[in-house]
């Protein structure tokens, strides 16, 4: 029993490793040309893991012998092992929407930080993708600080002309 549970530790230990290291372990199994992420640490991980934790469950639980606990370890750890794979797989080639980019900012809604005068730039505070941007901004007529704007266009990628909001 205790090498199993030695396996599952070790599987345990590679799994952290990978995770904490990256992609700087995954060399070590690049040689295995044509098994593009079979191999990968993450699954190798989960099949040691599985197959040790399983083969002491089976030998201390049960009355059977080494072969069978080996045998439960190894169908365990092939599970393992393969969605481990397919979650890689899915979470690598996963299609996200596009980025955002500076044209998406045409109609949002912001806030004037610094006030923007009627012959130059101030600026405005914008939401893109989620997260705060500060951008350079025109406006047809002076703008004070604090106004709720709306981006009429984007002139270009760090300035916007805004209008204010009327309510």
């Amino acid at each position: 029993m205790v090498w199993f549970l030695g396996l599952g530790i070790v599987g345990l230990l590679l799994l952290v490793l990978s995770l904490v290291f990256g992609g700087v372990l995954e060399g070590l199994l690049d040689g295995f040309g044509g098994l593009d992420g079979v191999l990968s640490l993450p699954v190798v991980a989960g099949f040691l893991s599985a197959l040790g934790f399983t083969g002491a469950l089976v030998l201390g639980t049960s009355g059977t012998g080494v072969g069978v606990a080996t045998g439960a370890g190894v169908v365990a750890g092939c599970g393992v092992g393969w969605l481990t794979w397919r979650f890689s797989r899915v979470l690598l080639h996963d299609a996200t929407a596009p980025a955002p980019r500076g044209e998406d900012l045409t109609g949002s809604s912001g806030s004037v930080v610094t006030a923007v005068p009627a012959d130059g730039y101030g600026e405005v505070l914008l939401y893109l993708g989620g997260q705060p941007v500060k951008y350079a901004a025109k406006a047809s007529g002076p703008v004070p600080r604090g106004t709720e704007v709306w981006v009429e266009s984007v002139l270009s990628s760090t300035s916007v002309h805004v209008r204010p909001v009327e309510r």
